[in-house]
């Protein structure tokens, strides 16, 4: 992996340096510099700077940070490269300033001399850089998994069972002959799902009325399809507004309910859907034939997957002698 330069980039790097150069001239003149000092240090200093920051951000740190980790290695280095660059730095100003060579440091002293210059001309523009460099990669790694949270619950979305269209219209085939008339509101009705399905398809949550809504239609197609089998039952024990579900969870709960229960020995099945306050509640009677408790079926497995990526809260199933219950956490805005 390599860092690379953006246009911004260079654009902070040129009011840095634009920046440094009059600040350097205002101090140069201030101290009476020579003319060497003017046409040879500063334009040297930023010079070396610039290479310094060069190979830090597309050798020293790709090579020694991100790719092999090998730490030890960045420190001497980084440290080789101060000192030598640094030195140069220390070294031109010292001969533009016409100094005396007799007072010239050596041995150590140049050493701590040449990392001091280096550290000093290279600080401040990598540490800009290095931090925005971080923001972005932040931001763009918050990015990356917003899309693929996105990605994730479309896919679950579109697990829709794909008998629901044939069943509904086996049901609508037989009513146009036996009864005309609910045979419109059912093709109204069902035209009201879809159209609900088409406009909320990207949306990870729906209103909580927007979905009671939806509902009650996939409620009349249950009980127009099934007669007396289901009967159906909503509380609200709280308000609804600014309060919202996975969308197509509440579809999701009744398609489960409908498809492990049957009715027997002429008792309907019946379904309670109750809201309280952070809780939407699906509660039906079970029938002989009802499966064990482990088999959730696709349609909970898939509820909880996306409860995952949308909230802390998790679903909770009770699945009880007479009865089977599935809480689901509403989603309120200040979430």
């Amino acid at each position: 992996m390599k860092l690379k330069f953006s246009k911004s980039d260079y654009i902070i790097l040129s009011i840095f340096y634009g920046v440094s150069v009059i600040m350097e001239l205002h101090y140069a003149y201030k101290q009476n510099h020579t003319f060497l000092e003017y046409i040879i240090d500063i334009p040297a200093g930023i010079f070396i700077s610039i290479i310094l920051i060069y190979f830090f951000i597309f050798w020293l740190i790709p090579e020694y940070i991100i790719n092999n980790k090998n730490y030890f290695l960045f420190g001497i280095v980084g440290t080789l490269l101060l000192f030598i660059f640094g030195g140069i730095n220390y070294t031109i100003g010292f001969w533009t300033g016409a100094n005396d060579w007799n007072n010239f440091p050596t041995g150590l002293n140049f050493i701590l001399k040449g990392i001091d210059y280096g550290s000093e001309t290279i600080a401040f523009p990598l540490g800009i850089l290095l931090t925005k460099k971080f923001y972005e990669g932040r931001t763009e790694l918050l990015n990356v998994e917003k899309q693929q949270k996105e990605n994730e619950l479309k896919l679950l979305r579109s697990q829709i069972d794909p008998h629901f269209l044939f069943n509904n219209l086996n049901t609508l085939d037989s009513l146009i002959d036996s009864n005309p008339n609910k045979a419109k509101e059912y093709i109204n009705r069902l035209s009201l799902i879809y159209r609900y399905l088409i406009q909320t398809k990207d949306a990870e949550v729906m209103e909580l009325s927007k979905e009671l809504n939806f509902s009650e239609n996939y409620i009349f197609l249950i009980k127009t399809r099934f007669e007396n089998d289901y009967e159906f039952n909503i509380e609200k024990n709280t308000e609804i507004n600014n309060k919202f579900i996975p969308t197509g969870a509440l579809q999701a709960l009744l398609e489960n309910v409908v498809k492990h229960n049957k009715v027997q020995n002429n008792t309907p099945v019946k379904i309670l859907i109750t809201i309280n306050d952070g809780w939407l509640t699906v509660t039906n009677t079970k029938s002989k034939t009802h499966l064990k408790e482990e088999s959730f079926g696709t349609g909970l497995k898939n509820l909880k997957a996306r409860y995952k990526l949308l909230s802390d809260e998790k679903i909770q199933v009770h699945n009880l002698e007479e009865k089977f219950e599935v809480f689901i956490p509403i989603i309120t805005l200040s979430e």
